[in-house]
């Protein structure tokens, strides 16, 4: 056999590898996942003795429009992070409407602008968003509820965090 056929049949076994790669397909409505929330001590920006939160959960959205642009000109600064407040009261979990309440900063949040480039658009990841607690008392037990939404109004299905004690250092993670 010559040369030229050695590289013909090494092109045709190429080939046909590559072509047994199968791309992942995941639908367009991106999914969440809760991983943990950890509570820790730290300093505000002023350098008072605060508590922070740190909130880890897993994302995919198939078709890979996650995250805003940052806005131009007169744009209205919009958000694609969502948040609601849950604090035990009476030993049941109760939201919490008050939007001034300190264990809720901010009820939603800009996840940025990313972009999947190549044949699979899947985008896959781990979001950390931190909360400082400069107001709260000993017994504050919460957990929040949360979702995203992409580019193409898609909303993910609503996670939650495990319940959490903000007084005390820990890592809590989904029951």
């Amino acid at each position: 056999m010559n040369r030229s056929g050695i590289a013909l049949i090494l092109i045709i076994t190429l080939i046909s590898a590559t072509g047994c790669f199968k791309v992942d397909y995941l639908p367009p409505k991106p999914n969440i996942e809760f991983t943990s929330f950890e509570i820790f001590d730290t300093l505000d920006i002023l350098g008072n003795t605060s508590k922070g939160g740190r909130l880890l959960f897993r994302f995919e959205d198939g078709d890979g429009d996650l995250g805003l642009s940052a806005p131009t000109g007169e744009q209205e600064d919009t958000t694609n992070l969502q948040f609601a407040l849950f604090r035990k009261i009476d030993g049941g979990m109760v939201r919490i409407i008050n939007k001034y309440d300190p264990l809720l900063p901010y009820s939603s949040y800009r996840i940025p602008y990313m972009e999947r480039l190549g044949q699979n658009q899947i985008l896959r990841g781990t979001i950390a968003v931190t909360f400082i607690y400069q107001s709260f008392n000993k017994g504050d037990t919460i957990k929040y509820e949360f979702y995203i939404k992409d580019r193409a109004n898609n909303y993910s299905n609503t996670e939650e965090t495990a319940e959490i004690i903000v007084a005390e250092n820990n890592i809590y993670k989904k029951p």
